[in-house]
């Protein structure tokens, strides 16, 4: 069974910076892809960065230039920078992969920033 363990939320003020983690029980090029969501009360579920095996990324409109997300493979991890943090922001961010029709996902990790 995979797992996923994101980690790395917390509380931080508008402007500020985050780094998430999300530690992978296998390695992460055993998955088509990697990335991100986030959702906020009374949102749906957004993606909001994705990277795949090749190393290609994508970016959800509002963090591009923001956010930046990257991997390191020796630790089956895969990072997100978050900087310039804004109220917006806030929300449960989960970690995700994907492997043929299987979807994985890390258990969440809080991000409140505050104004």
């Amino acid at each position: 069974q995979v797992q996923l363990v994101d980690s790395g939320g917390g509380l931080v003020q508008a402007g500020g910076s985050l780094r998430l983690s999300c530690v992978a029980s296998r390695s992460i090029f055993s998955f088509n892809g990697m990335g991100w969501y986030r959702q906020a009360p009374g949102n749906q579920r957004e993606s909001v960065a994705h990277i795949t095996t090749g190393g290609s990324t994508n970016y959800e409109d509002s963090v591009k230039g923001r956010f930046t997300i990257s991997r390191d493979i020796t630790k089956n991890t895969v990072y997100l920078q978050m900087n310039s943090l804004k109220p917006e922001d806030t929300a449960v961010y989960y970690c995700h992969a994907e492997r043929g029709r299987n979807d994985y996902w890390g258990q969440g990790t809080q991000v409140t920033v505050s104004s």
